[in-house]
């Protein structure tokens, strides 16, 4: 019997729970560091003389470690055990954190960054493992929509952080609230986790070529997906780049089901539940990272909000979730988690589509009730698909099943968020080009569509338009096509909801809460 099966009892001591939620404000550290660094990228580049070529590499290093750092949770785990890991992790999150805020130059901020990812890629894994490894069957819902709770409201609230920050403070600062928490976090967890052994030896068992392989084909995908938008997906660079990450994964995959410790327990796919629950998990990443940007994508380049005004807005969202949270733990556990999940894939396709039928102008009030509606839908889409996943494994493949899990949601994040790129870059010049030749033509509804006045486009001389009219018509032109374009990207975010709808009948409830 495990320390961890000797300290779990059917009532949780108090202080369980207050290691729990100092895990989980661990990671929302990490999670919240994602998008309020984003929210703040122009002023870092300014203030280190980053060229804008290189400005999302800020983003890019810290995502490629997180991604690579993510389904190694298990095996880490194995090695450290649950508590040395977390206290490990959050203690380089936080010195990583300090060594970005005081970065004097690009290349060393990097380096930060990459540890900062790798580090916080870790924390989310390990806090869906305690709950399955910490608490009793009966509180796996309650541990679980904590977790997902603050798992989803720190993307929300990061704009609003982030701006109010660059307002008010320094860009280091943006680095530097994390201190104070990770502090606290570390030396909580490092006092009230259960003590376990640690296994160095695993380390002797590790399959290193595996590792090296799995590593090279997680960071080559993740670069893919960012330059395919831009560059094309049919260029030399990202075939490369994509063909190599599919290499790599299909050789690591196969050394993992050969090998006797392998790096990435792959075989808990065998699991059906577990297997539906990864793709559930992969399209609930598509629609929340993919939501998360391309709300702030709209009201920064069509509505003209800065940071702030976008994160209150979004702030809807953030205040559903919360309100939804009860309501999720109480349904699941009255009507089932696979009937739960359905309503919550089929109401998270509902408010995608609402939000792919907003006009140019809308604002706060015509993205109030997508908002509401999404809010409630992520909370029915994260507890079930999570308890489906892996409240039915042992305990001893809970940390390798989390890894897995959690990956699943951060590629369908990234292959969502390269998608809704693809549709922006290549569907928005169709629609300027469309709006060029109505205009051209004197058509009353093209001009309607921008936002220009039908008496200005009738009034206009014949032959082609001077500078001065293509100067006042150009910017309305690129915002009306990116709006379009927009609603295009909402739709298939709603299309990929539907997928998730689609995968619900071949799950299963889990029968160990039962």
């Amino acid at each position: 019997m495990t320390v961890l099966q000797e300290t779990r009892t059917d009532v949780p001591a108090a202080v369980t729970w207050v290691a729990f939620l100092s895990m989980c404000l661990g990671m929302f550290m990490a999670i919240l560091d994602i998008q309020v660094v984003a929210t703040s990228l122009p002023t870092i580049q300014k203030a280190l003389g980053i060229s804008p070529d290189a400005m999302s590499w800020i983003q890019t290093a810290y995502l490629i470690a997180e991604v690579i750092a993510i389904p190694l949770t298990g095996l880490f785990t194995r090695v450290l055990s649950l508590r040395f890991l977390f206290v490990v992790a959050v203690t380089a999150f936080t010195l990583a954190s300090v060594g970005c805020a005081w970065s004097g130059d690009f290349t060393v901020l990097l380096f930060f960054r990459v540890l900062q990812g790798f580090s916080g890629g870790v924390l989310i894994p390990s806090v869906f493992s305690a709950v399955f490894l910490l608490f009793p069957p009966r509180l796996h819902a309650i541990a679980t929509t904590i977790g997902g709770v603050v798992a989803v409201l720190a993307p929300t609230i990061g704009p609003v952080v982030g701006g109010w920050i660059t307002d008010n403070w320094s860009w280091p600062w943006l680095f530097l609230i994390n201190v104070i928490p990770g502090v606290v976090t570390a030396l909580f967890t490092l006092q009230l986790l259960p003590h376990e052994r640690t296994d160095f030896g695993e380390l002797a068992k590790l399959d290193s070529w595996s590792l090296v392989l799995l590593a090279t084909a997680l960071a080559s995908l993740e670069i893919g997906l960012k330059e395919a938008p831009q560059r094309g997906w049919s260029s030399l660079v990202c075939l490369a780049l994509l063909a190599a990450s599919a290499v790599g994964i299909a050789i690591a995959a196969w050394r993992s089901i050969r090998c006797a410790h392998p790096v990435v327990e792959l075989s808990l796919l065998r699991h059906r539940p577990f297997a539906v629950g990864c793709a559930l998990s992969f399209c609930v990443g598509v629609g929340l990272f993919g939501s998360v940007y391309l709300m702030p994508v709209f009201l920064a380049f069509v509505r003209k909000h800065d940071a702030f005004e976008i994160g209150m807005i979004m702030l809807v969202t953030g205040v559903s979730q919360l309100i939804a949270a009860p309501l999720a733990v109480f349904l699941e556990s009255r009507i089932g988690a696979r009937a739960l999940t359905a309503a919550g894939f089929a109401l998270f396709a509902l408010g995608l589509a609402l939000s792919a039928m907003q006009p140019r102008v809308a604002d706060f009030g015509e993205m109030f009730w997508p908002q509401v509606v999404r809010g409630i839908a992520i909370m029915f889409c994260l507890l079930p698909p999570t308890r489906i996943a892996l409240g039915a494994l042992s305990e001893c493949e809970v940390a390798d099943a989390s890894g897995l899990f959690n990956l699943m949601r951060n590629l369908g994040g990234a292959i969502g968020i390269a998608l809704i790129d693809t549709i922006l870059y290549g569907r928005a010049p169709v629609f300027a080009d469309d709006f060029r030749v109505r205009l051209l033509a004197r058509d009353v509804s093209a001009a309607q569509a921008i936002g220009l006045d039908p008496q200005l486009l009738l009034s206009r001389p014949a032959g082609p338009p001077d500078a001065a009219a293509i100067a006042y018509v150009r910017p309305l032109v690129e915002k009306a096509s990116l709006a379009l374009s927009v609603n295009e990207a909402w739709l298939m975010l709603a299309c990929v909801a539907i997928v998730g709808l689609l995968l619900v009948p071949f799950a299963r409830d889990c029968d160990k809460s039962l």
